[in-house]
């Protein structure tokens, strides 16, 4: 069984950590897996820098940005996690975006994917239907989930859709804005986690964008299986460094 659908199964609300590949530093990758897992994040997810992150916010985008510049690049990513699971058990996901896999070739990329122990995939330009008619089977032998992102926006239609194609959890976006933290949810956004959650979908949701404290993980895990940090981390990885990973991890849970 996959990774991710293990750990879905697990009695608890899972917590994901977003970070960017080469950021702070080019060789930064390795160590803040290991040092997220050994402080009890239940997921990581990986972002492969990229000039053109349409779906982040400024903190992401900045932090791509110190990544190109720091040398990163598919391959050196690649290179980096080559003995990753040695060492660690939990599940890795590589976000990106679809161009720089198309440039390494789709197959290949999923094929190596599998082989450094990479267990799923978040493409946020990766439209459904496309996935679904041309790389739907490409994914699935070499065994990666693939996640999709549904917004405030997404019609109930689309959702159902994108639920009977998914085969892990779904990315559940809090509002229609691109990637930031915030300090509190408003009614819109548990007006929205109330509708999804009456959907009954068959796969677990985990809410992502604007998660950065103790107080929004509990908000979006009210009736969610998990939340997803990215930008809250950056900025505490670029204050603190990676030595302050446990500290931050703290004050969520």
């Amino acid at each position: 069984m996959n990774r991710i659908n293990k750990k879905l199964q697990e009695n608890k609300k899972l917590l994901s950590i977003y970070f960017t590949a080469g950021y702070p530093s080019l060789e930064d990758t390795a160590t803040i897996i290991k040092e997220l897992e050994k402080n009890g994040v239940d997921m990581i997810e990986i972002g492969l820098p990229f000039s053109d992150p349409l779906a982040d916010g400024p903190t992401i985008q900045d932090s791509s940005t110190a990544a190109l510049k720091n040398g990163m690049t598919t391959e050196k990513l690649f290179q980096q996690l080559k003995d990753i699971r040695k060492e660690v058990q939990i599940p890795l996901i590589a976000m990106g975006y679809f161009n720089p896999m198309m440039q390494y070739g789709v197959e290949a990329f999923c094929a190596k994917c599998q082989a450094l122990g990479i267990d799923g995939l978040i493409i946020p330009d990766l439209p459904v239907d496309v996935y679904h008619e041309e790389y739907q089977a490409t994914f699935e032998k070499y065994g990666l989930i693939n996640v999709f992102l549904i917004t405030p926006q997404t019609s109930e239609e689309r959702i159902r859709f994108i639920d009977s194609v998914s085969n892990g959890f779904i990315y559940m976006v809090s509002s229609a804005s691109v990637t930031g933290a915030k300090n509190t949810f408003g009614n819109a956004q548990s007006d929205y986690f109330d509708r999804i959650a009456k959907m009954e979908l068959n796969n677990p949701q985990i809410v992502g964008f604007g998660i950065s404290n103790a107080e929004t993980f509990d908000q979006a895990t009210k009736q969610a299986k998990g939340a997803i940090i990215g930008s809250a981390f950056i900025k505490h990885l670029t204050k603190e460094g990676v030595g302050g990973i446990g500290k931050f991890v703290k004050t969520i849970r």
